[in-house]
């Protein structure tokens, strides 16, 4: 056995850990600091000919400045299905619909708020660490498979030793994404 399996293996865990980095940038774009942010809607779906459709995919969503948003659907039609979606969603914001386009003026984030998507974001990172913790274990695992299969053990350790390195640098950028969210959040 050579040790291209090892670089190979070392490899898939540092694509599933940034993965998981992706996955939670993602995911905390759709959490409202206070400001119009659009991606807010992109997990809100709206019924369209029969099946859930994102909002920004049936609409314009714009920002005119930065504590409005305006969706405009492209069929009139959709707007009381897009108003009653936003509501569902429970993103802490009222629409306004005028027949045309549905206003959105973005209110000011309570202390209350802002401490719950604190503990959201918290939730998302540590949900983040675990999908690399979940990559490394995996990697290690194999390493000792292929160390059973004929690989020399000082390269299994070295793998191990990398692998537990990159672990260590992705968990620090789930840390500085987290940080980077809260104070964000937080700043009023």
């Amino acid at each position: 056995m050579d040790i291209s399996v090892s670089k190979d293996s070392i490899a898939q865990a540092k694509e599933k850990m940034s993965k998981a980095i992706t996955h939670l940038e993602e995911e905390l774009k759709t959490f409202r600091a206070g400001k119009a942010n659009i991606s807010v809607f992109n997990g809100v779906m709206v019924n369209y000919y029969g099946s859930p459709t994102p909002v920004p995919q049936v609409s314009s969503i714009t920002t005119p400045d930065a504590k409005t948003i305006i969706i405009q659907p492209w069929e009139k039609k959709l707007i009381a299905g897009i108003e009653k979606a936003i509501m569902d969603a429970n993103l802490g914001f009222t629409p306004q619909n005028n027949g045309e386009t549905i206003r959105i003026s973005i209110p000011p984030l309570t202390e209350e708020r802002r401490k719950e998507l604190v503990k959201k974001t918290k939730t998302e990172g540590e949900n983040a660490k675990v999908s690399i913790r979940s990559a490394r274990r995996e990697a290690v695992e194999q390493h000792k498979k292929f160390q059973k299969e004929g690989l020399p053990e000082d390269v299994c350790k070295d793998a191990e030793t990398l692998i537990q390195k990159e672990t260590d640098a992705f968990s620090k950028k789930v840390d500085e994404i987290i940080a980077a969210k809260e104070k964000e959040i937080m700043t009023v």
